[in-house]
């Protein structure tokens, strides 16, 4: 009896506990309905807080994202605010986490000036950067050449501890930081291991801020790898830097007031290198935020996340972000492993230290001289030191970081590594700067290397880096770890929109640590070489600034489309891109509209425009209340009754459309789905008639477009278009693919379309 006592008096006091411990959350309020009794909002929003909370105090407050704040409470405190009259809601804080040369050569865009009209101003666009802050002194930030900083920019340079007001000049025109979502969530920020300022002690936001648009710097390279002239997609134009990440992840408290600060300082694009777990459009801090901004006229590009190849593992799919995957350049950092039998098998590494000089050396496999049960995988430990010494240690990829793997091998006296993916990685070479000879292989070479062991009673092997290959084919292809489609909120809303080059990408680089970011790794390097959609998407970010400077009118959508329907999804051979994890032709799932053309993007022809208001629409298509509407929009807006709505209506560059399921398991003779998508296609170039075209891979579905030709004879001349799908019934699960292009023999307006019967 007295043990059952303790138990319940236990189980009620671990209540209470959860009662009372405080999480931040973000208070979304109805600003229409503020009492006339306050003299201003921050009265009205302190009212409702100390309603519930004597002692709780913001954070934060907002207003150009969403009209409220964000506070810490306790979870009853949270109930109690969300009765309150005013609130629309009352959402905990989430953590995000960050997506993690030779580019502009590959794009075309070595004299990138040159596609400009000369009426551009690129140094006029401001690209803001939501990331881990930034390097100053990284060479890729001088502004040798710029002129003034532009005139509408209203920003500030925030000073902090190691990083002072100074620190910015006319190509880093602005720097903040954003911590206290933060801090509220992990406690104070510890200065001995990060920086509270702008400083980027992570490296990740150097490198996608002069990803997108560093200064060139002559004499680029990671220890020789990737040797060049180095240069951001934009060059000319300006970075501000909103630090919202820090050693633990970013939090979304903080991503909304550096959106809100980056909308007040009067950025033009917003890159974000981060996401998080999905959720819908009105509980989604990045889509919020995005909205806003779209509102503003401001185009928000975002990483689709590295979660693939698995379907439907993206991130940031709303139809307002510009939502970008990753694919290879046509540059590899080739390591080769010869295997004691003579067989020579290819893999990458960026190891730049003393090699082992063809020397065949004793070859193991981590699984047989660990003392742990997943000891394939070289975790922290595991190796046994008397197994491993002067011997080369076969890993596999996986769980821990790659470049960790090396250093565990070189602890335990292993004298180099043949890093081995998986099935989860498929044929993926991933370069890293190792601490010892290292050759990362595929699954295949990583397969055929264990068989050799297993045959040979002394297997043995030697590694060797091969420098920099240039002009690989096929390229691009889309990476393994690329997030793929279909859109898990929107399956009408085809993503990602954009593959862009984000392997092996070469940018600058924090001074606080090394290339691995490894805590041992004490090599300070003025260049990275990482890959992930974190690299892709600031990619984008500077393209999207060259077509804004070259066409300063267009709206966010138009900016989009332009890069979108001027993509390519074939090699110059008619074949469609690859992907490397299957080594097969690749989708739209993978690659969207396709991989970007800037070239192409500044002279688009036509381009499909949305408005905000057709966004309100297309979220009264799928169903959202006016509450939830004006969440994300801050403003009252009614889904009329008498009006049908369609998410097929939003004016978007490609087409998903989905289909009946045939009731039988190989089809069926039911009665076709008829689907009708309408479009409007705007002139942004010379008078001219353009003729559609179709290209399909099935009969299944009957495409019929009306009209098949439009003439347009002004610029800004609006077209629309009817696109008839009818299908017959396919079983559940069935996907197939085809492409609509108009053109007027100069330019080619290119759409994907996707068909999936659920």
């Amino acid at each position: 009896m007295t043990v059952l006592f303790l138990c319940h008096a236990f189980v009620e006091a671990e209540e209470m506990n959860n009662q009372q411990k405080k999480k931040t959350f973000i208070i979304h309020m109805d600003k229409s309905n503020m009492p006339a009794s306050f003299d201003d909002h921050l009265q009205w929003y302190d009212s409702s807080l100390k309603s519930v909370s004597d002692s709780a105090n913001m954070l934060y407050t907002y207003n150009n994202v969403i009209h409220g704040y964000s506070v810490q409470l306790t979870a009853e405190e949270a109930g109690f605010l969300k009765e309150q009259p005013g609130i629309l809601l009352v959402q905990e804080d989430i953590k995000y986490e960050l997506h993690t040369t030779r580019s502009p050569e590959f794009l075309g865009l070595l004299n990138s000036d040159a596609y400009l009209p000369e009426s551009s101003t690129p140094s006029e666009v401001i690209i803001g950067m939501l990331d881990t802050g930034v390097w100053p002194e990284a060479s890729s930030f001088d502004d040798k050449g710029l002129g003034p900083v532009p005139s509408g920019w209203k920003g500030e340079c925030e000073a902090g501890r190691t990083f002072n007001s100074s620190s910015c000049n006319r190509k880093l025109i602005g720097a903040r930081f954003f911590s206290e979502g933060y801090e509220a969530a992990f406690g104070p920020i510890d200065e001995t291991a990060e920086s509270k300022s702008p400083r980027d002690d992570d490296g990740h936001g150097t490198h996608t801020s002069t990803t997108a648009a560093g200064s060139t710097v002559v004499g680029a390279s990671l220890f020789g790898y990737a040797a060049g002239t180095a240069r951001g997609m934009a060059r000319h134009s300006r970075v501000a830097a909103y630090k919202v990440c820090w050693l633990g992840g970013c939090l979304g408290s903080d991503i909304i007031a550096g959106m809100e600060k980056a909308i007040e300082d009067g950025v033009h694009i917003l890159s974000l290198s981060l996401g998080g777990s999905l959720s819908e459009y009105f509980r989604d801090t990045v889509a919020i935020g995005a909205f806003a901004a779209t509102s503003k006229g401001i185009l928000v590009s975002c990483s689709a996340g590295n979660g693939g190849p698995g379907p439907g593992s993206l991130s940031n799919v709303a139809p307002w972000i510009t939502t970008i995957g990753a694919g290879t350049m046509d540059r590899q950092f080739p390591a080769y492993v010869t295997l004691g039998n003579g067989k020579k098998l290819t893999g990458a590494s960026l190891y730049s230290g003393k090699s082992l000089a063809g020397s065949l050396m004793p070859l193991v496999y981590a699984r047989n001289v660990s003392s742990t049960s997943n000891g394939n995988l070289c975790t922290k430990g595991s190796l046994i030191p008397e197994k491993v010494k002067g011997k080369i240690v076969v890993c596999d990829r996986g769980m821990n970081p790659r470049a960790q793997k090396g250093l565990e091998v070189k602890d335990a006296g292993g004298i180099g590594m043949v890093l081995s993916n998986t099935d989860a990685f498929g044929e993926e070479l991933v370069a890293d700067a190792h601490f010892l000879p290292t050759a990362a292989v595929g699954q295949i070479a990583g397969d055929e290397i264990k068989k050799y062991m297993l045959s040979e009673p002394n297997p043995s092997a030697t590694i060797a880096s091969a420098g920099t290959l240039l002009g690989v084919q096929p390229s691009p292809v889309v990476a393994a770890f690329s997030s793929r489609g279909p859109n898990p909120i929107t399956p009408d809303i085809l993503k990602p929109d954009l593959i862009a080059p984000g392997v092996n990408i070469l940018a600058g680089w924090t001074g606080k640590v090394g290339p691995t970011g490894l805590p041992e790794d004490t090599r300070h390097v003025g260049f990275n070489i990482i890959s992930g959609t974190s690299m892709s998407c600031p990619h984008v970010s500077g393209l999207a600034a060259l077509v804004k400077a070259a066409h300063p009118e267009w709206s966010p959508a138009a900016i989009r489309s332009a890069l979108m329907t001027t993509a390519y999804s074939k090699y110059k051979n008619g074949e469609r891109i690859q992907d490397v994890a299957t080594g097969m032709a690749a989708t739209p799932f993978d690659y969207g509209a396709g991989h970007v053309d800037p070239v192409s993007a500044l002279d688009p022809g036509l381009v499909y425009d949305i408005t905000v208001e057709d966004y309100l629409d297309f979220l009264c298509a799928i169903k959202y209340s006016s509450s939830m509407i004006k969440i994300i929009a801050k403003q009252d807006y009614s889904c009329k009754v008498d009006k049908e709505y369609s998410v097929a209506g939003l004016n978007y560059p490609s087409f998903a459309v989905p289909l009946q399921t045939a009731s039988g398991p190989n089809g069926g003779s039911s009665a076709p789905t008829i689907v009708k998508y309408t479009r409007t296609l705007t002139n942004v170039g010379n008078p001219a008639t353009y003729k559609v075209t179709i290209s399909q891979e099935t009969q299944a579905v009957k495409i019929l477009v009306l009209p098949e030709v439009l003439d347009f004879s002004n610029p800004n001349e609006r077209k629309t278009y009817t696109v008839t799908f009818t299908a017959r019934s396919m079983p559940s699960g069935t996907t197939s693919f085809a492409h609509l292009e108009w053109s007027d023999g100069k330019h080619i307006v290119g759409s994907p379309i996707v068909f999936s019967w659920t």
